[in-house]
């Protein structure tokens, strides 16, 4: 195969992967970063009510899924009640419900509820909605009509005709229109509703959001009010307090329409408590409980999804390609000469048993004492398989002694020993030995220098916070890294550490 073959493959593989990690971190919202944190709410909604004697049914708003405030998890606590949940126009509700009740009762709604990083509600497109009729009638019908001529004279469009009726509405002439239909120190939640009978007069398709402010710790909460109209492009929001077209910033939107908040139907005396707390959560598992819900296939079918036991094993296994990565960088560019293809990169595993600088210790004791040992069973002329077992047996007493010592010396790092540790070593040995006897002592050290040089870097690579935690959550970039091995898999060139033997070739002289 050509090279034009090998360049198209690496770059699909690397856009593969850059286009997997561009989803999974801006649309899924997965943190780059170890350990990133984010705020959640936990929203309460208290109700308490007093059932009459026979059926009761109670039906309450919740706020439904959106693009900027997501439902991570929610739970409904009512003693002896049945619920139900439904979904109308964009609104959800549940419903408690029991055949036969009587004297107080309460019931909960609990919500977490995390916020993207993506910021605004999306215009909704389709078919313009049916504008519903408005509910003045008589004189207030004739004022409406009043306000709504004067607008529609200066209207260039939907947005300026919003703008126009709601400047009306918030400082109305004490003997004008506005003041009959907003009547007596007006609120913000009677110029809201006063401004979508005024736009649906007009022919607008218009409705009340209602949304909560997500404060730090809020009790007795009360819901803001703004507006949605329709205009180009579908759905707007303005806001009468601020005068513009956005909802109120941190404001979780709950329902929307003229409807209540709570309706009770057998029972009376509601009282109703929302209660606001903020908290943090590390980014990562708010990710992963918000794409439960909208990406499931994405999580079950990759390394989040399996059990913890396992995610354990491959939060290691997945650095490894990073540290093989830069194993080929140090030995076709640079020239390093190490113990066979990917042993210095066994050897950086070997040392997260140990750490650094033990291990930096215990390898090149163990190394010394088994060399001895291994020239030593030259001698015998034993044959290969029961020459490398005598090795393997060797290792482990001779660190079995080194961790009773360390012990002994209050060095309990040294008590660090695994089964992989040791067989690494023993290959070693073996490996060292080998080099030893074809090409000299000289070779043999050289290579054990370049092999622990390698190893320290790559683990050093390998336990940095940021990488374990690129190679983990976002296992696609390695498809980079495949892309940039298989590149590096055509390098012809100099390797860096040879330069100076080709200087003559340059006209450095000698």
């Amino acid at each position: 195969m050509g090279r034009r073959h090998l360049y198209f493959l690496a770059a699909l593989l690397a856009a593969v992967g850059a286009a997997l990690f561009l989803y999974k971190w801006l649309v899924l919202e997965f943190p780059v970063i170890p350990g990133e944190q984010s705020a959640i709410w936990r929203v309460e909604t208290r109700l308490q009510f007093v059932a009459a004697g026979g059926p009761v049914k109670v039906t309450l708003h919740i706020p439904p899924n959106g693009t900027e405030y997501t439902i991570v998890s929610q739970n409904f606590v009512a003693p002896g009640f049945g619920y139900t949940t439904a979904t109308d126009r964009g609104n959800r509700t549940v419903t408690f419900s029991l055949a036969r009740a009587s004297g107080e009762h309460v019931v909960y709604y609990r919500a977490v509820v995390h916020r993207a990083r993506s910021a605004g509600r999306p215009r909704e497109a389709g078919a313009e909605p049916q504008v519903l009729p408005t509910r003045y009638r008589g004189n207030d019908l004739a004022a409406a009509r009043a306000i709504v001529r004067a607008a529609l004279r200066q209207a260039a469009d939907n947005d300026t005709l919003v703008k126009l009726i709601f400047a009306r509405l918030r400082n109305p002439r004490p003997d004008g229109e506005a003041a009959m239909l907003l009547g007596l120190d007006p609120s913000m939640r009677r110029i809201s509703d006063v401004g979508v009978q005024l736009l649906r007069l007009a022919g607008v398709a218009a409705r009340t959001v209602h949304g909560l402010a997500l404060a730090p710790d809020r009790r007795n909460a009360r819901f803001d009010r703004w507006v949605e109209f329709h205009g180009t492009g579908g759905w707007r929001t303005y806001d009468p307090r601020a005068d513009g077209f956005a909802a109120p910033a941190l404001t979780l939107p709950w329902w929307r329409g003229a409807q209540p908040l709570v309706t009770v139907e057998g029972g009376g005396e509601t009282h109703t408590d929302v209660a606001v707390r903020q908290a943090f959560e590390f980014t990562l598992r708010a990710a992963i409980a918000r794409t439960r819900l909208i990406e499931r296939a994405l999580i079950e079918f990759s390394t989040l999804g399996l059990p913890l036991q396992t995610q354990a094993v491959y939060q290691i296994l997945l650095v490894v390609p990073v540290g093989i990565f830069l194993l080929v960088v140090l030995r076709n560019v640079i020239g390093v000469k190490t113990f066979g293809t990917f042993m210095p990169v066994l050897i950086a595993m070997a040392f997260r048993q140990t750490e650094l600088l033990w291990g930096l210790v215990l390898f090149s004791i163990v190394l010394a004492c088994g060399l001895a040992i291994r020239f030593y069973l030259e001698q015998l002329k034993l044959l290969l398989v029961p020459r490398l077992a005598c090795v393997v047996i060797v290792v482990i007493l001779i660190m079995s002694l080194l961790s009773m010592l360390s012990h002994k010396l209050g060095l309990e790092r040294g008590l660090s020993v695994a089964l992989f540790p040791i067989v690494i070593l023993s290959m070693t040995i073996e490996r060292m030995t080998i080099v030893w006897d074809e090409r000299g002592p000289k070779e043999a050290f050289t290579q054990a220098f370049g092999s622990l040089t390698v190893a320290v870097l790559c683990y050093l690579v390998m336990n940095v916070a940021t990488v374990k935690h690129l190679a983990f959550v976002f296992p696609e970039t390695l498809l980079i890294v495949l892309a940039a091995t298989l590149l590096l898999g055509r390098y012809a060139g100099y390797r860096l550490v040879e330069l100076p033997r080709f200087r003559v070739l340059a006209g450095g002289g000698k």
